[in-house]
């Protein structure tokens, strides 16, 4: 497999001016994520969202983005979720019901949220739990992602909007797992 020296020393010149592009895209991306989470970081929002498991600097500035800053845009979790495409459509005809998901949606908000499910799901606890729960009850990964999200997107509805912090014992009542304080 070898190739000619003069093509070779062609492809090796062009493999390192392929890296050097590479790295300036790395370097750009890095600079527009530091500056991203610095504008975040003087959200009023940032304590909220960040409060949430798996929700971070560029996951939650990313939620926080697609929302919108319009407090009143949605008037209930359900307008949210139905946005952000994790809650279901029901179709009825007469004695048939399918429930399937959403295809329209924000597709930017909805891959965050597929982002953020992931993220939550490896600490054990209630957010573990629900997901194993419905991976049990028959769901796929898709689905049970996409169900955790609903879940958690209708919380970040409400801790917006009240001003508070996640707290899994209300997000999660009658879990399992027992919510240990914190010393402070």
């Amino acid at each position: 497999m070898r190739q000619p020296a003069l093509v070779e020393q062609a492809l090796g010149r062009q493999a390192r001016a392929l890296l050097g592009t590479l790295n300036t895209e790395c370097a750009n991306a890095d600079d527009l994520n530091g500056a991203a989470s610095e504008a975040f970081r003087q959200e009023p929002d940032h304590r909220v969202s960040t409060s949430f498991p798996g929700l971070g600097e560029a996951t939650g500035a990313r939620v926080l983005a697609e929302i919108g800053d319009d407090r009143g845009r949605f008037a209930d979790a359900r307008g949210l979720k139905a946005f952000a495409g994790s809650a279901p459509v029901t179709r009825a005809s007469g004695r048939s019901i399918c429930v399937i998901h959403r295809h329209v949606k924000n597709n930017r908000l909805a891959a965050v949220g597929f982002v953020w499910a992931f993220a939550a799901i490896p600490r054990p606890g209630p957010i573990n739990d629900h997901y194993d729960r419905r991976r049990t009850q028959g769901d796929r990964h898709a689905a049970a992602l996409r169900n955790l999200f609903n879940r958690l997107l209708g919380q970040l509805y409400h801790c917006l909007r009240t001003g508070q912090t996640y707290e899994e014992s209300k997000a999660f009542p009658g879990s399992a797992h027992p919510v240990e304080p914190t010393a402070a």
